[in-house]
């Protein structure tokens, strides 16, 4: 064979698609390309240079104080846990700063701290800890033993061709190899299921089997165990085990393909949506600098993109996230995460210029080639302001499992936003919260979500991990704004009931310059029992700021107690009802966390409707609630059977019908003015509503009216059982006919 044939074929070997290598290193999330190009504008660009600077000086500290690798002992939280994550995130920085100044002393310090890991780890047995269902051995669970190895790659990567051979043998032999293996044929239950677990743990064996050049990890990572061989109706206390569907593995397409709904929505909420995303957007980058003939942001009609504009679009016009299911409160898309996914996206999905006003209020950008194009981008001055609107987004891999609605009213910088959730279960981290919703004012939660019952990496409370309050309290439904039967969660509280069911979209509308309205069903959270909710944002001159409608009706067989509460937050101003205050605090129930809160307070009213009155964050808020002679009024608070104070002292509002089949709750909410603490001013500080009625309410239509001090009256029409935009519907009400097309009609007469 000659030279020039042999060359050939060595080329066909190494660099045709498939063959697992596609280039020298670094390959993964830095290439080559990228470390010239930050080179050359490093000083040209003013964020991509503070981004930098930045990384020099916290990671110049952290070499300062040496090399720590202690023996694993702790959960979330304690020491030994908190320094291998310390030293996973400043080992991926050090690799960056080594390929951008050429300096050997962070490439020393990267094979030093490995070396003394592959020295370590092959003496380690499980974790101690035996919490999890799948036990790591660096960490107390193998989801942090696969963040580790996410971040370790990348700087392996990026010192791989200064390392010598014998030096790459001794860790990939001792250290990489034997990890991926762990993490993957070790720990099937953990890698081969449908999960951020294992979206975490996929994104690990593929990223370091990307840089080692392994087929057979690559593979795996790409598409899963063949044959798991394992018990998939295992569970575990962190999320549930997910019963797969058929196919042979659940590697990376897979994730992609069940985890998000067509809009993008990620089934376990914005939370784990965020967390998940890292090693999505990670190793999707990986795969395109190394694999660019699976075009994988292209992959699913660009699913990669539209999952990042749903989780932003999940965020309060501070940027925060909405806490669907669990969820710690105070995330925000000024996570890293977030970071990774903005620059990645802007990158790979098009350059869009409304990303990068997102990049400049997370004021720091990735050191590679995503980063300096943002970075590029905002020093050209191309961006343009990210603009959130009322949307709709559907949950399930095919959306058709129920969604999320959000509203929007107002200017955004003074937004009023309703978010009501008709989603699936969301898997293990879901809530037992049909049609539950949440608002808020300015930035600011008004009645809130509770988020879930957990102080992440805090180890003084359980280790970090998840309180049993968590599935006491946060999960049941009483935990949440919407209606619960006979003091008992949807589903019993059950997940594997509750994870065979969705709620149902009825319809929605946020094209109206006066109303925007959202409408929603469940017929499974309660055998025989249809719960349907509808709520509308109003806008108009003579409220001042938006005013939101809610009426919930349920239809059933039989007699039942029908509870629906408020998490409002503030101080109690006001009520136009008299009501008692036990001198002994005694729980409100006895079980699905009716235990955790107190009774406060209890009234009825001779009216045929009640307002409350309260006050948050210097604004004045009414909700004038519909009522019967028969309705009791309660007021609870949270903290009942606590002795470990792991709950909030939060206080809610309920509304209680007793022995009622059909029912219906409306109420108005209401933003009435202002408080200056500063001149000592109360502005508007009144209900402008003076009446609610319900005009109409059987099963095929609704109709509720409201009037205001200016003697205005508002008449909201329902069909609720038609929502096609072309029928005619026509209603009679104490002998005035009444007609509109479409499933509402909103009209006002002076």
């Amino acid at each position: 064979m000659d030279r020039v044939k042999l060359v050939f074929i060595v080329f066909l070997i190494c660099f045709l698609p498939g063959s697992g290598f596609t280039q020298s290193h670094p390959r993964l999330v830095l290439t080559e390309k990228g470390v010239s190009d930050i080179k050359s504008n490093l000083k040209k660009l003013p964020l991509l240079n503070q981004s930098f600077q930045e990384t020099i000086q916290e990671v110049d500290l952290e070499m300062a104080n040496g090399i720590e690798v202690p023996v694993p002992k702790d959960m979330a939280g304690g020491y030994t846990h908190e320094r291998h994550k310390k030293n996973y995130l400043i080992l991926q920085k050090a690799g960056v700063i080594y390929q951008i100044t050429g300096e050997q002393k962070y490439a020393v310090f990267i094979r030093d701290m490995l070396m003394q890991y592959a020295k370590l780890y092959p003496t380690l047995p499980q974790h101690p800890e035996k919490r999890s269902y799948a036990r790591g051995k660096l960490f107390w669970q193998c989801l942090n033993d696969a963040n580790w190895l996410v971040y370790m790659s990348q700087a392996y990567d990026c010192v791989y061709d200064w390392l010598k051979p014998e030096e790459r043998k001794v860790l990939e032999h001792d250290l990489f190899r034997p990890y991926a293996d762990f993490l993957s044929v070790g720990n099937p239950q953990f890698f081969n299921r449908i999960h951020n677990h294992s979206t975490w743990g996929i994104a690990a064996v593929g990223m370091i089997g990307f840089v080692m050049n392994d087929k057979v990890l690559i593979e795996r990572a790409l598409y899963g165990l063949k044959d798991d061989g394992i018990n998939k109706d295992q569970k575990d206390n962190d999320g549930g085990l997910i019963k797969l569907p058929e196919q042979p593995g659940a590697g990376f397409f897979i994730q992609l393909d069940y985890l998000f709904s067509p809009d993008g929505y990620y089934t376990e909420g914005p939370y784990y949506q965020r967390y998940a995303l890292y090693p999505v957007m990670l190793f999707a980058e990986s795969i395109e600098n190394c694999r660019p003939e699976l075009k994988i942001f292209e992959y699913r009609n660009h699913i990669l993109s539209k999952s990042l504009f749903a989780v932003l679009n999940l965020t309060d016009s501070e940027g925060l996230f909405f806490p669907i299911n669990d969820s710690q409160k105070g995330m925000s898309y000024l996570s890293r995460e977030l970071v990774s996914a903005v620059d990645i996206i802007y990158f790979f999905g098009g350059k869009d210029p409304t990303l990068l006003s997102i990049a400049k209020k997370q004021n720091l950008v990735l050191l590679d080639n995503t980063g300096l194009s943002v970075a590029k981008g905002l020093a050209e001055g191309r961006e343009k302001p990210f603009i959130k609107k009322s949307i709709e987004m559907t949950d399930g891999a095919n959306g058709d499992q129920g969604g999320v609605g959000i509203i929007r009213a107002g200017d955004p910088t003074d937004e009023l936003c309703i978010v009501m959730k008709y989603t699936a279960q969301g898997m293990g981290h879901g809530h037992f919260d049909k049609l539950s919703f949440s608002m808020y004012d300015k930035g600011k939660e008004v009645i809130q979500d509770y988020g879930s019952a957990r102080f992440v990496n805090i180890d003084q409370k359980n280790g970090g991990a998840y309180l049993p309050e968590n599935n006491t309290w946060a999960k049941q439904s009483v935990a949440h704004n919407t209606l619960v039967v006979n003091e008992t969660s949807h589903f019993k509280g059950d997940f594997e009931t509750g994870n065979k069911y969705h709620s149902y979209p009825y319809f929605f509308n946020a094209t109206g310059k006066d109303i925007q309205i959202m409408s929603a069903k469940d017929t499974n959270a309660y055998p025989g029992i249809t719960l349907h909710r509808t709520m509308a944002v109003i806008e108009d001159k003579a409220f001042g700021k938006p005013l939101v409608v809610d009426i919930f009706r349920v239809q059933s067989e039989k007699e039942n107690q029908y509870d629906l509460p408020y998490y409002f937050l503030g101080q109690v101003m006001n009520t136009d009802f008299e009501y008692s205050v036990p001198t002994t605090l005694l729980p409100l129930g006895k079980d699905f966390g009716y235990q955790h809160l107190w009774k406060t307070g209890e009234g009825k009213s001779g009216n045929k409707n009640v307002k409350l009155d309260w006050f948050s964050n210097e604004r004045f808020y009414t909700i004038t609630t519909v009522v019967s002679p028969d309705d009791q009024l309660l007021f609870a608070e949270l903290g009942a059977k606590d002795p470990l104070f792991n709950l909030r002292r939060d206080q809610s509002y309920i509304i209680r019908k007793n022995k009622e089949k059909d029912a219906i709750f409306v109420s108005i909410i209401e933003t009435n003015g202002h408080y200056d603490p500063v001149n000592e001013i109360s502005a508007n500080s009144f209900s402008t509503i003076t009446d609610v009625e319900i005009l109409l309410n059987n099963e095929q239509y609704t109709s509720i009216t409201f009037d205001t001090k200016t003697g205005t009256k508002w008449m909201l029409n329902i069909s609720n059982t038609d929502v096609y935009k072309d029928t005619n519907h026509q209603v009679e009400i104490a002998g005035k006919s009444y007609s509109w097309v479409g499933p509402f009609e909103l009209t006002k007469n002076k």
